[in-house]
């Protein structure tokens, strides 16, 4: 199981050379896929739901995420599950090519799946 905390240091962060000698972690700020099995036309329009989603609601992931499980509902039809924050592990069951892992703006990590019912 991989943890959003685990992943964003091992994906998210390099480092990058100071004048001085020292190291400087490089904070990347655009979208970041981390795992997806969507394809590509999917996976498109799924990131920049989650993009749009997170720049609008930067400072309360629960809208975040309720905004994106309503856009894609609408959009790709029910039943659409999302989990947007910095530190969560997860370990699920969803629909064959329904599944994008995803940061954003550096440390945010957001998981968006489809499960049949």
């Amino acid at each position: 199981m991989l943890t959003a905390k685990e992943s964003t240091k091992a994906s998210l962060f390099g480092e990058e050379e100071k004048g001085n000698g020292g190291k400087q972690p490089i904070v990347y700020s655009y979208p970041l896929v981390r795992y997806t099995d969507m394809d590509e036309g999917m996976r498109k329009d799924v990131m920049d739901v989650c993009t749009m989603a997170c720049e609008r609601h930067t400072a309360n992931n629960e809208l975040c995420a309720k905004m994106i499980k309503e856009v894609l509902d609408k959009k790709f039809g029910p039943s659409w599950h999302v989990v947007v924050g910095e530190g969560f592990g997860f370990e699920i069951s969803y629909e064959t090519k329904k599944l994008l892992y995803m940061f954003f703006a550096g440390s945010l990590a957001v998981c968006v799946w489809k499960c049949s019912y």
